[in-house]
């Protein structure tokens, strides 16, 4: 079984807030951790913090739903995802991004302080 101390970490600092995200192991993740650091501004889209990266990537066994504290990488977009709560898309209580979306991870703690983000706050992605 593989430790948590071997897991991958970035650390994204969203405006006021900082959350720590336990990397997944797959292709999506190895691309974004070879892309760091990353600064650049974010928008909302109902719970769900977004923000464009140059990363150019296809689908990689996405999700049309995801769980609270979900962080994916939207190949649409372009974009890294945070998810805190339902979206506009959501039905009922579930949470759904735009279109499917690769899971990078999950948020380390409570993903409800991103609440606090407001779009155009600048975002700052680093290894840990």
């Amino acid at each position: 079984m593989e430790s948590s101390m071997s897991k991958r970490q970035i650390n994204i600092q969203a405006g006021d807030c900082s959350v720590v995200v336990v990397l997944d192991n797959n292709m999506t993740t190895d691309i974004i951790w070879e892309s760091l650091p990353i600064t650049t501004s974010g928008s909302t889209w109902g719970d769900e913090i977004y923000f464009r990266t140059d990363i150019n990537l296809g689908e990689d066994n996405a999700k049309d739903v995801v769980d609270f504290g979900t962080v994916g990488f939207w190949p649409p977009g372009s974009a890294i995802c945070l998810f805190f709560g339902p979206t506009p898309a959501s039905e009922d209580n579930e949470i759904r991004p735009a279109s499917p979306v690769n899971h990078v991870g999950w948020i380390d703690g409570d993903p409800k302080i991103l609440k606090s983000f407001r779009s155009g706050d600048v975002i700052h992605v680093n290894r840990l």
